[in-house]
Protein backbone atom coordinates (compact mmCIF):
# COMPACT_ATOMS: atom_id res chain seq x y z
CA UNK A 1 0.00 0.00 0.00
CA UNK A 2 1.22 3.61 -1.04
CA UNK A 3 0.58 6.43 1.20
CA UNK A 4 0.91 9.93 -0.42
CA UNK A 5 0.42 12.47 2.43
CA UNK A 6 2.26 11.22 5.71
CA UNK A 7 5.25 9.10 4.00
CA UNK A 8 7.90 8.74 6.53
CA UNK A 9 10.23 11.21 8.42
CA UNK A 10 12.13 12.31 5.86
CA UNK A 11 9.32 13.59 3.37
CA UNK A 12 7.85 15.80 6.43
CA UNK A 13 10.65 16.77 7.33
CA UNK A 14 11.45 17.86 4.01
CA UNK A 15 7.62 19.41 3.79
CA UNK A 16 8.32 21.50 6.76
CA UNK A 17 11.58 23.10 5.35
CA UNK A 18 9.70 23.75 1.69
CA UNK A 19 7.18 25.61 3.86
CA UNK A 20 9.41 27.36 5.75
CA UNK A 21 12.50 28.76 3.79
CA UNK A 22 12.57 31.79 1.54
CA UNK A 23 15.05 32.88 -1.02
CA UNK A 24 17.56 34.38 0.39
CA UNK A 25 17.48 32.24 3.95
CA UNK A 26 20.45 30.84 5.24
CA UNK A 27 20.63 27.69 6.20
CA UNK A 28 23.14 24.58 7.64
CA UNK A 29 22.91 21.24 6.88
CA UNK A 30 25.00 20.10 9.56
CA UNK A 31 25.44 16.87 7.85
CA UNK A 32 25.48 16.18 4.21
CA UNK A 33 25.24 13.11 3.52
CA UNK A 34 24.99 11.98 -0.05
CA UNK A 35 23.65 15.94 -0.30
CA UNK A 36 19.85 15.14 -0.81
CA UNK A 37 18.85 17.52 1.29
CA UNK A 38 21.49 19.70 0.42
CA UNK A 39 19.96 19.99 -2.91
CA UNK A 40 17.01 21.09 -1.91
CA UNK A 41 18.01 23.17 0.42
CA UNK A 42 20.20 25.27 -2.10
CA UNK A 43 17.20 25.62 -4.34
CA UNK A 44 14.85 26.77 -1.63
CA UNK A 45 17.53 30.05 -0.89
CA UNK A 46 18.11 30.25 -4.37
CA UNK A 47 21.01 32.44 -5.64
CA UNK A 48 20.46 35.08 -2.80
CA UNK A 49 21.09 32.78 0.11
CA UNK A 50 23.65 30.28 1.61
CA UNK A 51 23.66 26.89 2.57
CA UNK A 52 26.29 25.88 5.05
CA UNK A 53 27.48 21.92 4.42
CA UNK A 54 29.08 20.18 7.12
CA UNK A 55 30.09 16.48 6.96
CA UNK A 56 33.20 14.88 8.19
CA UNK A 57 33.70 12.22 5.72
CA UNK A 58 35.43 13.16 2.58
CA UNK A 59 33.14 11.32 0.62
CA UNK A 60 30.10 12.53 1.78
CA UNK A 61 31.56 16.24 0.59
CA UNK A 62 32.16 14.94 -2.64
CA UNK A 63 29.31 13.32 -3.75
CA UNK A 64 27.35 15.99 -2.44
CA UNK A 65 29.58 18.49 -4.16
CA UNK A 66 29.00 16.29 -7.34
CA UNK A 67 24.95 16.37 -6.89
CA UNK A 68 25.53 20.21 -6.44
CA UNK A 69 27.18 20.76 -9.92
CA UNK A 70 25.57 18.42 -11.85
CA UNK A 71 22.47 20.30 -10.64
CA UNK A 72 23.96 24.13 -11.21
CA UNK A 73 23.45 24.87 -7.43
CA UNK A 74 26.85 24.70 -6.32
CA UNK A 75 27.38 28.58 -6.22
CA UNK A 76 25.49 29.37 -2.98
CA UNK A 77 26.66 26.36 -0.73
CA UNK A 78 29.79 26.16 1.26
CA UNK A 79 30.62 22.67 1.73
CA UNK A 80 32.69 22.08 4.80
CA UNK A 81 34.64 18.87 5.20
CA UNK A 82 34.54 18.67 9.29
CA UNK A 83 32.19 17.71 11.97
CA UNK A 84 29.11 19.70 12.65
CA UNK A 85 30.26 20.11 16.24
CA UNK A 86 32.80 22.89 15.13
CA UNK A 87 29.84 24.82 13.35
CA UNK A 88 31.00 27.69 15.51
CA UNK A 89 34.35 27.87 13.53
CA UNK A 90 32.62 28.46 10.22
CA UNK A 91 29.40 30.52 10.42
CA UNK A 92 29.21 34.18 12.24
CA UNK A 93 25.91 35.13 10.74
CA UNK A 94 22.43 34.05 12.03
CA UNK A 95 20.74 30.73 10.47
CA UNK A 96 17.20 30.80 9.69
CA UNK A 97 16.67 27.03 9.25
CA UNK A 98 19.43 24.36 10.60
CA UNK A 99 18.95 20.51 9.92
CA UNK A 100 20.42 17.28 11.76
CA UNK A 101 20.18 14.15 9.73
CA UNK A 102 21.82 12.06 12.14
CA UNK A 103 23.20 8.29 12.36
CA UNK A 104 25.37 7.02 9.71
CA UNK A 105 26.48 7.93 6.03
CA UNK A 106 23.50 5.84 3.69
CA UNK A 107 25.90 2.99 1.84
CA UNK A 108 28.88 4.49 3.93
CA UNK A 109 30.76 3.37 6.69
CA UNK A 110 28.27 2.33 9.42
CA UNK A 111 31.16 2.95 12.40
CA UNK A 112 31.53 6.67 11.10
CA UNK A 113 28.36 8.23 12.26
CA UNK A 114 27.06 11.16 14.81
CA UNK A 115 27.27 10.80 18.25
CA UNK A 116 25.75 11.90 21.66
CA UNK A 117 28.48 13.88 23.18
CA UNK A 118 29.39 15.68 19.58
CA UNK A 119 25.19 16.15 18.39
CA UNK A 120 23.91 17.56 21.53
CA UNK A 121 27.40 20.42 21.25
CA UNK A 122 26.75 21.11 18.12
CA UNK A 123 22.79 21.24 18.57
CA UNK A 124 23.24 23.85 21.52
CA UNK A 125 25.32 25.93 18.90
CA UNK A 126 23.04 25.98 16.43
CA UNK A 127 20.25 27.16 18.89
CA UNK A 128 22.22 29.67 19.55
CA UNK A 129 23.25 31.03 15.62
CA UNK A 130 19.78 30.48 14.89
CA UNK A 131 17.40 33.65 14.21
CA UNK A 132 14.32 34.94 16.29
CA UNK A 133 12.13 32.25 15.13
CA UNK A 134 14.29 30.43 13.20
CA UNK A 135 14.04 26.49 12.69
CA UNK A 136 15.76 23.41 14.14
CA UNK A 137 14.97 20.47 12.03
CA UNK A 138 16.61 16.99 13.91
CA UNK A 139 15.84 13.61 12.17
CA UNK A 140 17.24 10.52 14.79
CA UNK A 141 18.00 7.29 13.71
CA UNK A 142 17.51 4.77 16.75
CA UNK A 143 18.21 1.21 15.16
CA UNK A 144 22.33 1.35 14.83
CA UNK A 145 24.72 1.15 17.62
CA UNK A 146 24.83 4.50 19.77
CA UNK A 147 21.84 5.59 18.15
CA UNK A 148 19.65 5.34 21.44
CA UNK A 149 21.58 6.85 23.50
CA UNK A 150 22.46 9.61 20.54
CA UNK A 151 18.00 10.21 20.80
CA UNK A 152 18.19 9.88 24.34
CA UNK A 153 21.07 12.73 25.56
CA UNK A 154 19.47 14.80 22.47
CA UNK A 155 15.90 14.81 24.13
CA UNK A 156 17.33 15.46 27.67
CA UNK A 157 18.62 18.91 26.13
CA UNK A 158 15.53 19.15 24.12
CA UNK A 159 13.43 18.74 27.06
CA UNK A 160 15.58 21.44 29.09
CA UNK A 161 14.85 24.20 27.06
CA UNK A 162 12.75 27.48 28.39
CA UNK A 163 9.12 27.05 26.85
CA UNK A 164 9.48 30.95 26.78
CA UNK A 165 12.36 30.79 24.41
CA UNK A 166 11.64 27.51 22.19
CA UNK A 167 8.65 25.12 21.14
CA UNK A 168 9.80 21.65 20.52
CA UNK A 169 8.12 19.21 18.74
CA UNK A 170 8.73 15.69 18.34
CA UNK A 171 7.45 13.58 15.80
CA UNK A 172 7.31 9.85 15.69
CA UNK A 173 5.32 7.14 13.65
CA UNK A 174 4.08 4.12 16.82
CA UNK A 175 2.86 1.69 14.46
CA UNK A 176 5.87 1.12 12.68
CA UNK A 177 8.45 -1.90 12.93
CA UNK A 178 12.48 -1.57 12.78
CA UNK A 179 12.99 1.57 15.24
CA UNK A 180 11.61 4.19 12.34
CA UNK A 181 13.44 7.34 12.63
CA UNK A 182 12.13 10.37 14.99
CA UNK A 183 11.54 14.19 14.10
CA UNK A 184 12.14 16.82 15.99
CA UNK A 185 11.60 20.33 15.16
CA UNK A 186 12.66 22.93 17.39
CA UNK A 187 11.57 27.01 16.67
CA UNK A 188 13.30 29.50 18.60
CA UNK A 189 10.96 32.23 19.87
CA UNK A 190 11.68 36.02 17.99
CA UNK A 191 12.55 37.88 20.83
CA UNK A 192 15.67 35.57 21.82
Amino acid sequence: MKFKKIINTISISRDIFKSYINEGNVVLDATTGNGNDTLDLARLVGYKGKIYGFDIQSIAIENTKRLLTENNQLENVVLINDSHVNIDKYIDEPLDLAIYNLGYLPKGDKNIKTDAENTVLSVSKALNLLKGNGILVIISYIGHPGGLEEKEALEKMLNGLNQKEYNVLKNEFINQKNFPPLLYIVEKANHI
